[in-house]
């Protein structure tokens, strides 16, 4: 698989948060997020927001045109962390630069953007519970390509876990090692993505470890992996996951572990138009 540029279609020109022509729609539900205990997995402290009740931005839409004219009341779990400000203009290679290979159909009229940590709770809860049967039903029907951005905000085994997994990319198995990092998720900060660990996964998705290891002591993606986080923040982000679908003339925005049927309405609505 190969990174794919955005498509030619949409507008080049910057997209300025004070663009009169732009309309931002906000959703703001209130929500509680729950804890399960489980005695093998720790949750680090930006991943809960204690107290229970937290005012959860759901859905934010740019609209050009389009408009999502059915929104409805979303669960949302969030890992917060102090808000930056921001000054930088936002364009498309916010969105486009800096991020893995895409899966699915280069030509897909959506594209859905992930910005996650492997260390992420609820990043693994995203995977396990809705990711494939986002590719099953989008990706693998050729109407949704995916690109993973990195957004590392747990701790440094966040940043080394993304790095080996753009070093896997190197050898076309960006997704393969994404996959079994998410597999293999044990919780937040406890050891469980030591190098030794990430190493591990790569030996057992035949990665050649010594090329691997290469690229992993030399660095190569630690800029990609900083200018990605740089972007999160561009974008103003708060969390992960966060997500956004992209097509020539709408960009939707989804924040937490989502439902499956929330992205299957976005999609739906976005396809339409």
């Amino acid at each position: 698989m190969s990174d794919e540029n955005p498509d030619e279609n949409l507008d080049k020109n910057t997209l300025s948060n004070e663009n009169s022509d732009t309309e931002e729609k906000i959703i703001v539900d209130e929500v509680k997020v729950a804890t399960k205990a489980n005695s093998n997995s720790k949750i680090h402290g930006p991943s809960i927001v204690y107290g229970g009740t937290i005012t959860a931005v759901i859905v934010l839409i740019f609209s050009f045109g389009g408009e999502f004219t059915q929104p409805v009341e979303k669960e949302i779990i969030e890992e917060p962390i102090i808000k930056e400000d921001r000054n930088e203009q936002l364009t498309l290679d916010t969105f486009f630069a800096n991020a893995s290979p895409a899966l699915g159909n280069p030509n897909a009229p959506l594209v859905l953007i992930e910005f996650g940590d492997y260390q992420c709770h609820f990043c693994n809860v995203y995977f396990q519970d809705t990711e494939h049967k986002i590719i099953k039903n989008y990706v693998d029907t050729g109407k949704v390509k995916i690109l993973f951005k990195d957004f590392t905000i747990i701790g440094p085994d966040s940043v080394s876990a993304s790095h080996i997994a753009h070093c896997a990319g190197e050898q076309g198995k960006f997704w393969e090692y994404h996959n079994i990092l998410y597999n293999n998720w044990n919780g937040e900060n406890n050891g469980w993505a030591s190098k030794q660990n990430l190493l591990k996964f790569a030996n057992e998705i035949d990665l050649d470890m010594e090329k691997l290891i290469e690229c992993d002591n030399e660095n190569r993606y630690r800029t990609t992996i900083d200018s990605s986080n740089n972007d999160a923040r561009v974008l103003g982000l708060t969390g992960t996951p966060a997500f956004y679908v992209i097509s020539d003339n709408d960009i939707q925005r989804l924040f937490g572990a989502q439902k499956y049927e929330t992205f299957e309405e976005v999609f739906e609505s976005m396809l339409k138009n």
